[in-house]
């Protein structure tokens, strides 16, 4: 039967991984908005499975009750495990586009990728209790994932701009 300590843990669990499904949807909102193929519940689940991910190696341990001497807890292995998933699903997200002219070739995706990676990490911040962390970053990305393209579009402005003559100096 259960105890009432551990429905407690497990609600818990379930907490951080609603946390970090709802700072992964935020990000999620922002792919779907600009018509991207992994959008708002594809972030939401890799956000929440990375919490559900990390939160479990440590309970896995605990209730296996095994002697320490016997069994290691390497927190690097579960994230290594959840990097090479999300890196699974990032590159299913890429696309490179190729014409006739090599300069007009375009790849698609790397930016999604990347917000996919990036909610895992948020997943394991909010699945390792680091609650202002998770929130920070997440107001990060959705600042690079809002703000850059206005930035990008200045530079490339400025680039297609005439130089200035410099005999005019």
């Amino acid at each position: 039967m259960f105890s009432q300590l551990q429905i407690i843990s497990e609600l818990q669990i379930v907490g951080y991984v609603v946390l970090a499904m709802i700072l992964s949807a935020l990000i999620g909102i922002d792919r779907e908005l600009a018509d991207k193929p992994a959008g708002f519940r594809t972030h939401m689940l890799v956000g929440g499975a990375a919490a559900l991910l990390v939160s479990l190696s440590s309970v896995i341990v605990n209730t296996l009750q095994v002697d320490d001497s016997y069994i290691q807890v390497d927190p690097i292995r579960t994230l290594e495990a959840i990097i090479a998933g999300v890196s699974f699903l990032g590159a299913g997200t890429i696309f490179r586009r190729s014409s006739n002219n090599s300069e007009n070739s375009t790849t698609e995706g790397l930016t999604t990728a990347a917000s996919l990676l990036f909610v895992a990490g948020i997943g394991v911040s909010v699945a390792t209790q680091q609650f202002v962390l998770a929130g920070g970053v997440t107001l990060m990305a959705l600042l690079v994932l809002r703000g850059m393209p206005w930035v990008e579009s200045q530079i490339r402005s400025n680039k297609t701009r005439t130089p200035p003559n410099p005999s005019k100096l």
